[in-house]
C-alpha cells in the first residue's frame, strides 16, 4: 500500500510539473510577442503587425488619445505616429485560460504629428487566444513620474 502511495505521489508530482512548464511557455511566449510587437512598431513591419492585432484592437495612449487597427496602421503609413526606439524597464505576464494580461514599464522615444517625445510610460496589453494565435486586443499607457 505504501508502495501505491508513493507512485501516485509520483505521478501527480509530474503532473505538477508538465503543467508548470507549459504555463512556462506559454508565458515566455506572450512576452516574446509583446516585446516583438514594439520592435514591429519601430521598423514599420506592417505584415507582422497585421497577423498580431486584433481587427477590434483598441489602443489607449498616455495622453487619451486612442486608435483602433486601421487607425495604427494609417498613423504609421503617414508618419503620424512614429516610434525610434523603445526601451523596455520590466516586463510581466498573468495567464487566466485564453487571456494574457502583460504590464511593464519602459521608456518610448519616437514623434507624434512632428513632435518628438521621450515618455517614461506603464503599460497593460491584453491578448486573447484565438484558434492557435495570440492577438492584441488592448493596450493603455500611463505616463510615469
Amino acid at each position: 500500500m505504501k508502495r501505491f502511495g508513493n507512485v501516485i505521489l509520483l505521478v501527480v508530482a509530474a503532473l505538477i510539473s508538465d503543467s508548470v512548464s507549459a504555463q512556462s511557455k506559454t508565458e515566455k511566449y506572450v512576452l516574446s510577442l509583446s516585446k516583438r510587437k514594439f520592435d514591429w512598431l519601430i521598423q514599420k513591419q506592417r505584415d507582422s503587425l497585421e497577423l498580431l492585432l486584433d481587427d477590434r484592437l483598441m489602443y489607449i495612449h498616455s495622453n487619451g488619445w486612442s486608435q483602433s487597427k486601421k487607425e495604427v496602421f494609417d498613423d504609421m503609413q503617414s508618419g503620424k505616429l512614429i516610434y525610434k526606439q523603445i526601451e523596455l524597464k520590466e516586463t510581466q505576464v498573468r495567464l487566466y485560460q485564453n487571456t494574457a494580461v502583460v504590464t511593464g514599464t519602459g521608456r518610448f522615444m519616437g514623434s507624434r504629428e512632428g513632435n518628438e517625445f521621450d515618455l517614461p510610460l506603464s503599460y497593460t496589453e491584453v491578448y486573447v487566444k484565438k484558434g492557435n494565435r495570440w492577438l492584441l486586443v488592448s493596450r493603455h499607457a500611463n505616463r510615469l513620474p
